[in-house]
């Protein structure tokens, strides 16, 4: 009957020993490579409109990143929580003195950015700080960013009736015979009401 052979204990420490020194080797390749080349991987607030309300993002080479909007909802009573937007502005030079966020990100890459632990800590911290600037007497509560386009709810929009719409014709045409100094006629009246005296009939 054969023998099963069994690796030796010097055999088993070479082969760890050559799997370090393989990890560690590609580690500093991917050191070697121009910083120009590589994401920084910063995150720090950037105020957008107001200190506290956007965060920057490194993720791309040369600087680029993008700028979340930090925009809390205080909708519900008592309570002040993160409003989403994954429409982010994108960032430039965010490694130097000057960052600058204009145009906008692909919204894929606000799903990339939130994915990482450290970004949703960073915005998590900055969140509790913007609610208890602006709605001190309410309770923070914490909501997860959306990682994907299907988790994304947008805030429903106002109802509006037809006549929030457009403007009354008549009423914007009695305000230019208004500015003109010009007298009114009977198709400028609503129903109902006269004319002034010494208006032309």
């Amino acid at each position: 009957m054969p023998r099963l052979r069994t690796a030796s204990p010097h055999h088993a420490l070479a082969c760890g020993i050559h799997g370090a020194c393989a990890g560690l080797l590609v580690v500093l390749l991917a050191a070697c490579q121009p910083a120009d080349r590589r994401a920084s991987g910063r995150v720090y607030p950037m105020p957008r409109h107001q200190p506290g309300d956007g965060l920057a993002v490194v993720n791309r080479p040369r600087g680029e990143g993008l700028q979340i909007w930090l925009d809390p909802d205080t909708s519900k009573p008592g309570t002040c929580t993160p409003r989403w937007n994954p429409d982010a502005a994108r960032l430039r030079h965010g490694n130097g003195p000057q960052p600058q966020a204009s145009g906008r990100a692909p919204r894929a890459e606000f799903y990339r950015a939130v994915a990482s632990a450290r970004v949703r800590w960073q915005l998590r911290q900055q969140f509790a700080i913007l609610c208890q600037r602006r709605a001190p007497n309410r309770r923070f509560l914490w909501t997860e960013p959306p990682r994907r386009p299907a988790d994304f709810r947008p805030p429903p929009l106002l109802m509006l009736e037809e006549q929030h719409l457009l403007s009354d014709p008549r009423a914007i045409r009695r305000a230019e015979k208004r500015l003109l100094g010009e007298p009114l006629g009977p198709d400028d009246l609503v129903e109902g009401e006269r004319l002034p005296s010494g208006s032309a009939p």
